[in-house]
């Protein structure tokens, strides 16, 4: 199963470390993960003008067979991205810390929403998705 997940960057890249850990549970757990932060951006060390940014955005979630939302932190591009997803009929799910505010337009396209309190308890999540 390919994924890409969509999560708030920092520019600073102070939230590198929580997009590491996730991806190495996903990819332990069977789910190949990727953000366009690490892979596709290499750690902020190649940038993108904003209109390539999306372009190249949109192809990879095109790419992927799921797009995984991580919402702990809210970003316009976030939504616009689980938009595009759900437009190409690519499931959305939402990953996020407890007690993380979700809009009901997101849950509206989500084909679930799992909240943690660690990173570990996302195991559970992402070895029931890659079945």
């Amino acid at each position: 199963m390919k994924a890409l997940m969509s999560i708030k960057f920092h520019e600073d890249a102070s939230n590198l470390s929580l997009i590491k850990s996730i991806t190495d549970v996903a990819n332990k757990s069977g789910v190949e993960l990727k953000t366009i932060f690490i892979d596709y951006e290499k750690e902020g060390t190649k940038k993108f003008s904003p209109k390539d940014l999306m372009e190249m955005t949109f192809g990879v979630i095109e790419e992927n067979d799921i797009l995984i939302v991580e919402l702990s932190e809210k970003g316009v591009g976030l939504g616009i991205e689980a938009g595009y997803a759900f437009s190409k009929n690519k499931p959305v799910y939402v990953i996020a810390k407890k007690s993380s505010d979700i809009s009901d337009t997101l849950k509206g396209i989500s084909k679930e929403i799992f909240f943690y309190e660690i990173i570990s308890d996302l195991e559970e999540f992402f070895k029931k998705i890659s079945i």
